[in-house]
């Protein structure tokens, strides 16, 4: 029997001395379960995704891959919700700084986005497992710093992917309750309290929905993109066809007039980056489906770095519209629906194409929350089957019936209904969960491509960017720690309690918890990705039946 050395990331870096794969003469497989039961298959019975996960990446196999090249596309796609974000944030640039900040902040933080948006693709080619690109830091840092680099993080994904849900579903109750309002004519206004009822009981839709098999997804994902792009180009077509006084294009591009209260006005300017980070985030969501995809190294990639393009040229051209379009600011930023660009839809369309419009980007904003949430439920199942996150025993559990895991789906469920909850307090704090989002999220990409820089120890799989990889890295950390100071800014001034940027209260809880939890007992117990599988070339199958039968015996 021969032995060989598993390579850093596959084990902790308390375990890295001791670690070996034992090797036989017939390819065979051992798997362990949740419960630490083993059992052994011929390797020759895995797809090659299969194989490679459980070979390279110490994984047990345990999802059905069901998307192929046009669903996966299509959830990265859906990831963005191109019609609905930009509708649900287009308050943002039009506050900080007019028509300009919405069309040309578009174009230059989408620049820094695509650049995130490769570098993401880049590693997932090389590593694709649902654990995302906080699995890549045990391949990409020195082994003594893999335990806190990864720590860290995780939680940030994790956080960031909670935010961006809920701040999604929040959104999605607020265009729902503007067609409300259209359609009585402005005698019903939502409360904030009605808004939260709203939100909660779609994010419980959105659990119900992610609790069908992976089959029924990828069936509904499919269709998505068909949907988004006919609703997107319709209504451009629709705005520029129907809107009788446009503005014209000097002021379309050249209008910084917004009503931040900030002096100088061109630093106000740059809060319309925001619109376009929370629009063009979440990258890795396609990566955290990757061992739901057939060959993800190629498919996951592809459909991530032209998913963020569609969205980069296509949101570009939209805003653009909208600029046209939208008449007077002060008017729309006063709309009694609170959702200027739905006032948009209303002033150019009438009551009738108002409400289509404004329901259709409630549509596609649901599928946001459907994408988003099965991201965010794989995401707690991987980062439980490494045991990141408390409870970790039962968020890793498959439900046999559906293949997937089911209070993954929930906990996350409840965590994003328990987030929105702050709107109760304070609408303005629950702006900050939009920050945040964006801040965490970036932040948990650019760790893992610091660390791909620093450390030189990346291995590109199929879809890299060759010569041009570390300039577009480098871009992309630049551009996330530049854009991360301007989201913790106040978007108004002066500054009271009921207006002032509460990302910056978010992220220090996110941080100093995650610290906490690390030094009460995480540092203890935590040593990064772990192994699942063994490597068995067997010089007898005895040893393999022997392990299977016993397997049988236990269950």
């Amino acid at each position: 029997m021969t032995s060989t050395s598993v390579e850093p990331g596959h084990l902790g870096a308390a375990e890295l001395e001791n670690a070996q794969i034992r090797r036989k003469s017939k390819g065979v497989i051992e798997l362990k379960d949740e419960h630490g039961r083993r059992r052994t298959i011929q390797v020759d019975e895995l797809t090659e995704a299969d194989r490679e996960l459980a070979e390279k990446f110490g994984y047990n196999p345990v999802f059905k891959r069901e998307f192929g090249y046009l669903a996966t596309f299509s959830f990265a796609v859906s990831i963005s919700g191109l019609f609905a974000t930009v509708a649900t944030t287009f308050v943002y640039p039009l506050t900080a700084g007019g028509a300009s900040s919405a069309v040309w902040a578009w174009l230059i933080s989408g620049a820094g986005c695509m650049c995130i948006a490769a570098s993401v693709a880049e590693l997932v080619s090389a590593y694709p497992t649902c654990g995302g690109l906080y699995y890549t830091v045990s391949r990409l840092a020195p082994p003594k710093w893999v335990a806190s680099i990864s720590w860290v993080t995780g939680w940030l994904n994790l956080l960031g992917q909670v935010a961006g849900v809920a701040s999604s579903e929040y959104g999605s109750a607020q265009l729902l309750l503007a067609a409300v309002s259209m359609g009585s004519d402005f005698s019903y206004s939502p409360t904030t309290g009605t808004t939260v009822g709203v939100m909660a009981a779609l994010t419980v839709f959105t659990g119900l929905i992610n609790s069908l098999p992976t089959w029924w997804m990828e069936k509904l994902t499919r269709t998505y993109v068909i949907f988004h792009v006919l609703v997107l180009v319709t209504c451009m077509i629709a705005l520029l066809a129907k809107t009788d006084n446009k503005h014209n294009a000097t002021y379309v591009f050249t209008d910084k007039e917004g009503s931040s209260g900030w002096t100088p006005s061109g630093f106000a300017w740059l809060f319309g980056f925001l619109s376009v980070s929370w629009t063009m985030t979440d990258y890795d969501a396609t990566a955290h489906i990757t061992e739901e995809i057939e060959e993800p190294e190629v498919k996951a990639p592809f459909a991530i770095f032209w998913a963020m393009a569609f969205t980069y040229v296509a949101g570009f051209l939209f805003n653009i519209v909208l600029a046209f379009c939208m008449g007077d600011p002060a008017s729309i930023l006063a709309s009694p629906m609170e959702q200027p660009v739905a006032q948009i839809f209303y002033n150019s369309l009438g009551k009738g194409g108002g409400i289509f419009y404004t329901v259709s980007a409630f549509m596609i904003i649901q599928f946001v929350c459907w994408s988003a949430t099965q991201s965010l439920a794989r995401t707690f199942f991987a980062f439980s089957r490494d045991r990141l996150v408390p409870g970790s025993r039962f968020w890793v559990k498959i439900e046999p019936r559906t293949g997937i895991p089911l209070l993954a789906v929930w906990i996350s469920v409840f965590w994003c209904i328990a987030l929105n909850l702050i709107a109760l307090g304070s609408y303005t704090a629950i702006l900050g969960v939009f920050n945040v989002c964006a801040i965490c999220l970036d932040w948990s990409y650019c760790i893992p491509i610091a660390c791909k820089l620093m450390f030189n120890k990346f291995e590109p799989g199929p879809w890299h960017m060759g010569k041009l990889s570390k300039a577009v890295n480098a871009y992309a950390c630049l551009w996330t720690a530049f854009v991360s100071i301007i989201f913790l800014f106040p978007t108004i001034r002066p500054v009271t309690a009921t207006n002032m940027n509460y990302a910056i209260a978010f992220l220090g809880a996110i941080l100093i918890a995650s610290m906490i939890y690390w030094y009460a007992g995480g540092r203890k117990w935590y040593t990064g990705p772990i192994v699942e599988t063994n490597i068995l070339e067997g010089d007898s199958a005895n040893d393999s039946d022997e392990k299977m039968n016993k397997f049988d015996h236990e269950v």
